[in-house]
């Protein structure tokens, strides 16, 4: 031996080194936020800075699946700060947003067609409802961010609307699917949204191409005032999974959805036919209130809650999954985008 001892090389092992390559699917993980509930399923960035509008974009397919499965999807971990890159998100799932027009609650637009969530007293809870379920045109999907979480309390609880629908009775529910609900709202009282933001216009004609073009119907009335009544369902199928999903706001609009002192003072200046706003059956008769709190045990026992975290997203199937709001205190904004416009039948009904 001579004693020159040799490295061994390193040029065949490195010569046809293969490239390590991640899927787009790869580039998150998924798993349900709460261990023995599907709803919220939770997706987090695995590498940092992920844009979450281009990873939307190439998974458009995965999103639908998990969202037809889960009823919502919660990203955490992205970078999303405001409205332009909200709107982004929603625009690569979705496309063009929809404008919020026939409106229940007040909401303020932000940019584009972004809104804040309902502006309601921050000491008050916004019940569980699938949004725009007492029209027959609706958002198939609707999206969330949080911008600034409250201080205390703000959360938004979700629900499963398939599986409210089968815990609430076989009675209550075939009565509602085969009567539907009647919404009627009166409009000029200063009571409740007047009708120039509900409809975004000022022109009566307006309005009252509206009121046909969705089966509303209408009557001008005193100091300008105005009545609306429409028949929408109480039950749908959702279009693409065929499932059915307890759709309506009658335990909203009900009187009965008011604190007792203020219904009392409603109903002593009121009729019920007069009411800013009162649900009753297709057929004109009056709602159970026991059905209407067997609905709401339906929906609290269904409810699902999570804390916001800033930057965080969120997109539900609207017809899926019911949304609400938990009293807060201190600064809050969570906006709001709509997509999708879905209505009976799984047929698009333009306003």
């Amino acid at each position: 031996m001579n004693g020159d001892i040799r490295k061994p090389s390193l040029t065949g092992l490195t010569r046809n080194r293969m490239p390590v390559t991640i899927s787009q699917a790869e580039l998150c993980s998924f798993e349900p936020l709460h261990i023995n509930n599907p709803l919220p399923l939770l997706v987090r960035p695995r590498v940092p800075g992920l844009n979450l509008a281009t990873w939307l974009g190439h998974n458009r397919e995965l999103v639908g699946t998990h969202l037809r499965e889960h009823g919502g999807l919660l990203f955490r971990g992205f970078t999303v700060s405001g409205p332009p890159e909200f709107e982004a998100c929603v625009k690569a799932v979705s496309g063009e947003l929809l404008e919020y027009i026939y409106r229940s609650t007040p909401r303020t637009r932000v940019a584009g067609k972004i809104y804040t969530s309902t502006t309601y007293p921050q000491s008050r809870s916004i019940p569980l409802h699938n949004e725009m379920s007492y029209s027959q045109s609706w958002p198939l999907k609707i999206w969330f961010l949080s911008v600034v979480p409250a201080q205390q309390g703000g959360r938004t609880p979700i629900a499963d609307s398939r599986k409210v629908f089968n815990r609430i009775s076989r009675a209550v529910r075939e009565r509602f699917t085969r009567r539907q609900v009647m919404y009627v709202r009166n409009y000029g009282q200063g009571l409740d949204l007047p009708w120039q933001d509900v409809f975004q216009t000022n022109e009566k004609s307006e309005v009252e191409r509206l009121c046909r073009t969705v089966g509303i119907e209408f009557a001008w009335t005193a100091n300008d005032g105005l009545t609306t009544r429409q028949i929408c369902q109480a039950v749908a199928h959702h279009p693409q999974t065929g499932e059915d999903v307890w759709f309506n706001q009658a335990h909203l609009f009900h009187v009965s959805s008011l604190d007792p002192a203020a219904r009392e003072l409603l109903l002593r200046t009121f009729t019920e036919g007069e009411l800013p706003r009162h649900a009753f059956y297709g057929d004109g008769g009056a709602i159970e209130e026991s059905a209407l709190e067997e609905i709401r045990d339906a929906f609290q026992h269904e409810a699902v809650v999570f804390s916001w975290e800033k930057g965080d997203v969120l997109l539900l199937d609207n017809m899926l999954t019911a949304h609400g709001r938990e009293p807060y205190q201190g600064p809050r904004q969570v906006l709001t985008g709509m997509a999708e416009r879905c209505g009976i039948g799984g047929v698009c009904v333009e306003i």
